[in-house]
């Protein structure tokens, strides 16, 4: 019990004295308006919110999300590749990444990927 108190009050020292030193080292900001506003999706908070929401970037949140998915999918699979039928496992990364590489593909002909047209 002793050595559980003894460890929580050492971590908390280190994290204090932590604190200290950043805030002392660290450099002294500017109060500006541009640095102290929050930045959001590109738009000024402090203006109207009845300007046009740009299609450009919810594709490009969307393709972020479709691609971070496709990672978390795709690394799974090397690990299982050992334990698995080789056969079904060939199967399933062919049919998964000719899926993708479909898509991308759909994506890159309609002009999708384009800022400026």
């Amino acid at each position: 019990m002793i050595k559980i108190m003894l460890s929580m009050t050492t971590a908390m020292i280190i994290s204090t004295l932590l604190m200290i030193m950043c805030t002392t080292i660290s450099k002294s900001t500017t109060m500006d308006r541009e640095k102290m506003s929050p930045f959001e999706c590109g738009f000024d908070p402090k203006s109207t919110a009845r300007i046009p929401f740009s299609i450009q970037f919810f594709l490009i949140a969307v393709l972020f999300l479709i691609f971070d998915i496709e990672i978390a999918i795709i690394l799974p699979m090397t690990t299982t590749m050992k334990t698995s039928m080789t056969m079904n496992w060939s199967i399933t990364v062919t049919l998964f990444m000719t899926t993708l590489i479909i898509g991308l593909y759909y994506e890159w002909k309609t002009n999708m990927l384009e800022w400026y047209k």
